[in-house]
């Protein structure tokens, strides 16, 4: 069966080692709590999934979904694994809160060959902006 994710724009992170930063610094015991307002409808689908992070308008990393806990002040936590996997990057743009990803749309693990995970983010977002990659 297919997996489904969730993308997140990892707000003020310039890049993948500040998002690297934030993780190790904010986990617990090996697991993230990312808070959200709101459980998503197909929760349930999400459990084995990724969270995968957004840093200048690219996807670039995920973490696994483990599970999603009530909190005493009415939000919700999506608990995650807090180990980051780097992912080939793919162009995405920004949006507030979280959004579902369908497994084929997901990014892979390994490197698509052509470089352009190397690229610096300025750049990148000046080619994508021109419809070039």
């Amino acid at each position: 069966m297919p997996k489904l994710h969730l993308t997140k724009v990892a707000f003020a992170c310039r890049d993948v080692d500040t998002l690297k930063l934030r993780i190790a610094n904010r986990a617990v015991g090996g697991e993230l709590r990312v808070a959200t307002r709101m459980r998503p409808k197909r929760s349930a689908e999400l459990i084995g999934g990724n969270l995968y992070w957004i840093v200048k308008h690219r996807l670039v990393a995920g973490i696994e979904i483990l599970r999603f806990e009530d909190r005493e002040d009415g939000r919700i936590d999506i608990v995650c694994s807090a180990e980051l996997v780097a992912v080939s990057p793919v162009p995405r743009r920004a949006h507030q809160g979280w959004r579902y990803l369908e497994d084929a749309a997901a990014p892979g693990v390994d490197d698509d060959g052509t470089g352009l995970g190397a690229l610096p983010p300025s750049l990148y977002g000046k080619l994508a902006s021109l419809a070039l990659v």
